[in-house]
């Protein structure tokens, strides 16, 4: 138990150190986000993808890509997406995969007419490859994980192994936000998204995974802290994430934070015997308090800024006309071009230039769900009838997957302030579909039981 207490106290200091380097000298940012997919490889092809490897490595990619992306390591914004794509791909070669997931075939398939429509543009200012891969490239990465992810089987401890991969880049992250802007104070004038508190880079895609990161050292702090030293570790990271979601302003990642915490809660409470739940809505008491102190600190931090934030009020107090910062109008307008070509759709990435006519600039959505409408028409509709119904197909017989519920609400709150942007929510979404086996160490079980 010591070993595996200092191993992992071992990882967390190593992800500190990465973002202080990383901070100190950007231009190792790019050779850091080389190592990843070098080292991954090498572990995958040695072992032949035995222990699903491939899926650890996914999920170190994906919980590293906003930090690659905020400190200049991304070759490009699709980087991690397609590196995820490639990684399930080779587990594909070593370790197949089930044909039953062919219904996320069709689901690309679906896409299809929408990128042939935008193929026959003929505006000269618009570059339809682009297009399509900015939009599309999200879709693919969620299909070629899904099929890969689908019914494959692992123990609960591997899948919380899977999203401890996911989470140690997310340590390197808050230490390179706190870094780059040690006191919140100085720079919060407002309630908008605060770039200065996301590290110069998105709020909205900075939120997201701090918000995952709330969840993922949370569950680590319940169920899988297994000596003091770890308590203390996890319970301090888990302060830390949590403040520094909550001071970006981006409201979208934590609130999805808080409620995959709620479900897991219900999850957990469903499992357990009178004696259990007793012990579980204790800790949910404990989290409660917990959450109202983190966010009564981060006000006194903001100067009640981030009060009026979640009240949608401007730093005067008052109420503000939208909200959902603006996206009720790109809401709207995918709605209204979607009602005029209800069939085919616009086609791929014309809802953005749509847009520059409808709202006079050109807004790319931030809502999956309205983009496969107004861009893909009814085959959008039943794209996204795949993706909401079969997970929970495979769910009737898979009741030991307690992250489930969890997992499922990252994906579809993500993409309705998010999209697709990042490969976090399409990668999420492919573990909704992984059969999982719980075995629970003694002093867990007894935490639950």
């Amino acid at each position: 138990m010591q070993k595996k207490s200092l191993s992992y106290l071992v990882l967390v200091l190593l992800h500190v150190v990465i973002g202080l380097v990383i901070f100190v000298a950007p231009f190792l940012s790019k050779i850091y986000a080389l190592l990843i997919p070098v080292l991954g490889l090498s572990i995958v092809i040695r072992n032949q993808n035995k222990n699903n490897e491939v899926i650890f490595v996914s999920a170190y990619l994906v919980g590293a890509e906003v930090f690659l992306r905020m400190t200049g390591g991304n070759f490009n914004n699709e980087y991690v997406k397609f590196l995820v794509i490639f990684f399930m791909i080779i587990g594909m070669f070593y370790s197949n995969f089930s044909m039953r997931s062919f219904l996320y075939v069709v689901f690309l398939f679906l896409l299809i007419p929408g990128a042939l429509v935008v193929s026959s543009v003929e505006d000269v200012n618009f570059d339809i490859k682009k297009a399509i891969v900015f939009n599309l490239s999200g879709s693919l990465c969620l299909a070629i994980a899904s099929i890969y992810m689908y019914k494959k089987r692992l123990l609960f401890s591997q899948l919380q192994n899977v999203l401890l991969a996911l989470g140690m880049p997310i340590i390197s992250t808050v230490i390179y936000l706190f870094l780059y802007n040690p006191s919140v104070k100085d720079v919060v004038t407002g309630t908008q998204s605060n770039f200065e508190t996301s590290g110069g880079f998105g709020p909205n895609q900075v939120s997201t995974i701090l918000g995952l990161g709330m969840f993922i050292f949370f569950s680590q702090l319940i169920l899988f802290s297994k000596s003091k030293k770890e308590i203390i570790i996890n319970f301090g990271i888990l302060v830390f994430v949590s403040y520094r979601a909550i001071a970006t302003f981006s409201r979208g990642g934590v609130i999805t934070g808080v409620l995959m915490i709620f479900f897991f809660f219900l999850m957990l409470f469903s499992f357990s015997n009178n004696r259990g739940k007793r012990k579980i809505l204790l800790v949910f008491l404990f989290a409660g308090i917990l959450g109202a102190g983190i966010f009564s600190y981060t006000s006194l931090q903001t100067n009640g800024m981030i009060e009026k934030r979640y009240a949608n009020q401007d730093g005067r107090g008052r109420e503000k006309k939208d909200r959902l910062g603006g996206r009720e109008a790109v809401i709207d307008t995918d709605l209204k071009l979607f009602l005029d070509n209800p069939v085919l759709g616009i086609g791929v990435g014309m809802g953005k230039e749509n847009r520059k006519e409808t709202l006079g600039q050109a807004v790319a959505a931030h809502n999956e769900i309205s983009r496969l409408l107004s861009e893909h028409g009814l085959f959008g509709i039943f794209s996204f009838l795949i993706l909401l119904l079969v997970p929970f197909t495979l769910y009737i017989n898979n009741r030991q997957h307690l992250y489930f519920f969890s997992f499922f609400l990252f994906w579809l709150l993500t993409i309705n302030h998010a999209a697709l942007r990042i490969a976090a929510p399409a990668f999420v979404y492919a573990l909704c579909l992984l059969s999982i086996q719980i075995k629970i160490p003694e002093k867990t079980e007894d935490a639950i039981n």
